[in-house]
């Protein structure tokens, strides 16, 4: 059955009849939270950012004639005497899917109205990524203390240290800064600024609210797909 709105419905001619037409589509955009859209609007963005490193990555590897680095051999750790490949990788991988699993638990909890599981919940997260972030300092430090710098590889192609020490670290930045807003909304959290008809926030006058948690967790959840990526593209490749 037709909308009777829309079949008297004329239309200007001309750029200003098509710019109404246009414009009227906001409608559908009405009961979406604008911070939501800003960060998928900003998420979108640094897709394109990861996305031109990592093809770069590919066409710099492709086209170097010197042997690429062995993954298992540049990124083994030494337990007992023992050589073993990507140990570290693995347990930092593990360590942020996991942080992945926590976040969406806290989106859970958080609509739910349970304080102090969402609180609890956004805490480990922060801890999970504060981890990840530990060890990926670890593995630069083994890294260079071997030789590896931006310019240099003893293990092979001069430009692995470049493309390496730039994507992992522009991909730790951006966990560092979700780990700081992680510690940000816990405490929000538990200090209970979001019941009640929620808090005003400390830089806008508009009240909290647990969407802002579902908002966190979208970067949060960019941030692990995009490591999925770089462990592919660098460690398994």
């Amino acid at each position: 059955m037709s909308d009777p709105k829309i079949e008297g419905l004329q239309l200007k001619p001309g750029f200003k009849g098509m710019s109404e037409d246009t414009g009227s589509d906001q409608t559908m955009f009405k009961g979406v939270h604008w911070g939501k859209a800003m960060m998928w609007i900003f998420l979108l963005s640094d897709t394109f950012v990861f996305s031109c490193f990592l093809i770069s990555y590919m066409k710099g590897r492709g086209s170097t004639l010197v042997d690429w680095p062995y993954p298992s051999e540049v990124f083994a750790l030494h337990v007992g005497g023992v050589s073993v490949p990507l140990l570290l990788i693995a347990i930092m991988t593990f360590v942020l899917i996991t942080s992945s699993g926590t976040m969406a638990l806290a989106v859970k909890y958080g609509y739910e109205k349970n304080r102090k599981m969402c609180g609890w919940l956004v805490l480990a997260t922060a801890l999970g990524g504060l981890t990840f972030v530990g060890m990926q300092a670890f593995e630069w430090t083994k890294l260079i203390e071997e030789g590896v710098r931006p310019w240099e590889n003893p293990f092979g192609a001069a430009q692995f240290g470049s493309f390496f020490f730039m994507i992992t670290g522009f991909h730790g930045t951006h966990v560092s800064i979700g780990v700081i807003f992680l510690f940000i909304y816990a405490y929000k959290v538990f200090a209970g600024h979001y019941e009640n008809g929620g808090k005003r926030g400390w830089f806008t006058t508009m009240k909290g609210d647990y969407v802002e948690i579902e908002i966190l967790g979208l970067y949060w959840h960019f941030v692990d797909l995009v490591w999925v990526f770089i462990f592919a593209f660098f460690y398994l490749w």
